[in-house]
């Protein structure tokens, strides 16, 4: 599968612009603030609905307008489809596929697969582990729909319970009303946390293979998945938890508190890992994001690269590069210099200004 062309109007600093795009390397450079990575974003908006930037709509639309468009047109297995994304400042987005409205973003995730690396990425190890439950949540939400329905039913229970728990302090006798989001949250957490370790499972049996190659066989990564409630004590650690989520108003262990742990040779690299330990984990993780889609869709995914080559050296750089050959990857930079001395076979280059998009020819 392969974008041909993003077409935005009023998105972010954009009145209009139209981009088409090969089927190989596209290249956007120019300086910071231009609007590279707000290309990016709109690709990916289209793929998922939401920004990668955790952006809400309203700060995506263009200042002085109230409604922004993105037209994404993309070809999978030979086939053209048109993906509409409309953004309106007062009411929720509209979604359309080959001009048929989407009611529930459900239809439209897993119609194109992109995965965008950004130099934020990088810190995904270090980072708290909201960070890595977002990672886990965004892949298999365009991989698997019931988890995607399993993961909003469950977010929407969650909200539920820690209302009530609030007005638990106002009224003790509000506490057995609680058995019915109890057994709400058990019934989709537990099915959560089953999608999520067969998820982890399978990226470590590409990561390894991945980690030893680009460590020159030194370190051996291993993924470690840790929920905060075991999915066959669920329920009575739930209850037992009850009393502490009543005096902290809040549900205090669930799907929405578990983490992710890295261990380099058994060691856990976010507490104890260098800064390139952390790094080539990152790195590891992204390449063998790509490979676990390709494997599970039969096709090969998008891949988006928001300035991230400045922030590798040489060899995980070369690494990364030949890692993507045969996937259609849009790449923004601020220089040329490393792809036109003839590191990468360059289909497309643009050159991004003042939120205009101008023909590089080199």
């Amino acid at each position: 599968m392969y974008v041909s062309s993003v077409e935005l109007k009023n998105y972010r600093n954009y009145e209009y612009a139209s981009i088409p795009f090969q089927d190989g390397i596209n290249i956007l450079y120019g300086d910071n603030a231009q609007g590279k990575t707000n290309v990016l974003e709109s690709l990916y908006v289209c793929a998922t609905t939401k920004s990668h930037r955790g952006s809400r709509d309203k700060e995506m639309i263009q200042f002085g307008f109230e409604e922004a468009h993105i037209r994404m047109m993309v070809n999978k297995k030979g086939v053209d489809h048109r993906i509409d994304m409309h953004l309106k400042k007062q009411k929720g987005k509209g979604a359309a596929i080959d001009g048929i409205m989407v009611k529930k973003s459900s239809e439209l995730l897993g119609m194109v697969h992109m995965i965008l690396f950004s130099p934020e990425d990088l810190s995904i190890i270090k980072n708290g582990p909201g960070e890595r439950r977002r990672f886990m949540d965004l892949e298999l939400c365009q991989l698997d729909k019931i988890y995607m329905s399993h993961l909003s039913k469950y977010n929407k229970t969650l909200n539920q319970r820690n209302s009530l728990l609030k007005q638990i302090s106002f009224s003790r006798d509000l506490v057995e009303t609680l058995d019915i989001w109890d057994q709400q949250m058990v019934k989709y957490g537990v099915e959560i946390i089953k999608i999520r370790e067969e998820f982890i499972k399978e990226m470590n049996e590409i990561i390894s293979v991945i980690h030893e190659k680009l460590t020159g066989g030194k370190e051996h990564l291993f993924l470690e998945y840790e929920p905060s409630l075991t999915k066959d004590q669920y329920e009575k650690e739930l209850f037992l938890r009850r009393e502490r989520d009543i005096r902290q108003l809040s549900t205090g262990a669930g799907p929405h508190r578990d983490d992710i742990s890295f261990l380099v040779n058994g060691m856990d690299i976010r507490k104890f890992g260098s800064q390139g330990q952390q790094r080539t984990a990152a790195l590891s993780l992204k390449l063998a994001e790509i490979k676990l889609v390709e494997r599970m869709i039969k096709d090969k995914p998008i891949l988006l690269l928001d300035d991230v080559l400045s922030e590798l050296d040489g060899n995980r750089k070369t690494y990364l590069m030949d890692s993507i050959s045969g996937i259609q990857t849009i790449i923004t930079c601020t220089g040329l210099d490393e792809f036109v001395e003839g590191r990468l076979a360059i289909d497309q280059v643009y050159r991004v200004k003042d939120g205009a998009i101008y023909d590089y020819e080199y």
